[in-house]
């Protein structure tokens, strides 16, 4: 599970603490919702059929793979689908073999999704051994499924753009930027990362005054 309503609250005002400026865009926009998925298989399918689409698509997608290979959730089921059933579904040649490439990490138990290593980075390198999970879906995926309180995804583009508004900066921080930036901010880059995507969803009303 993700980061708690109480958890993130409190670390944000941790972290307000800490970087004054984050105070302020508190005041500006208030506290962001949880961004909580379901650890486990599934959810990282979902990010897979996700990639390059809207949400609109990768939830029709989602719905045709659940009528075309029965239960979506179960690896299995990937794993003995036909090249014609994945098409069916609306999978192109490179997201079924990516879709087959996460199957077989998990049912062959490479990829233990309820045991991923406590180190942060260690569990993103078990990770993105996964064909077609990046750095950024596995940050996104330990953040929201699992709740790590200190993951940083510094190259998600939105991230680093808010980075740049709330400190006030004229130019957007590049990622080694973005990452040496929030140094500080350990161990609270979880809820940091959650307040960026809020704050870019205000918009230009959240710019600082």
């Amino acid at each position: 599970m993700g980061l708690s309503a109480d958890r993130l609250r409190a670390d944000l005002n941790a972290l307000g603490r800490v970087e004054p400026a984050f105070a302020r865009a508190l005041e500006r926009v208030g506290h962001p919702a949880p961004r909580i998925r379901a650890r486990g298989y599934a959810t990282l399918l979902r990010t897979i059929v996700g990639q390059q689409v809207s949400v609109k698509a990768a939830d029709a997608v989602w719905r045709k793979l659940e009528a075309t290979v029965g239960d979506s959730a179960d690896p299995h089921a990937i794993a003995a689908a036909s090249d014609e059933a994945m098409r069916a579904a609306g999978f192109s040649r490179q997201k079924t073999g990516y879709a087959r490439s996460l199957a077989e990490e998990v049912t062959t138990g490479r990829l233990d999704l309820d045991h991923l290593p406590a180190d942060d980075e260690a569990a993103i390198a078990a990770l993105t051994r996964v064909r077609g999970i990046g750095r950024w879906s596995a940050e996104v995926y330990l953040l929201f499924a699992e709740g790590r309180p200190d993951i940083w995804p510094a190259g998600d583009l939105a991230v680093q753009i808010e980075v740049g508004r709330i400190l006030g900066h004229d130019t957007r921080p590049t990622e080694r930027a973005t990452r040496a930036l929030a140094e500080p901010w350990r161990p609270y880059r979880g809820a940091a990362a959650i307040f960026t995507w809020h704050h870019y969803g205000v918009g230009a009303d959240a710019a600082p005054v």
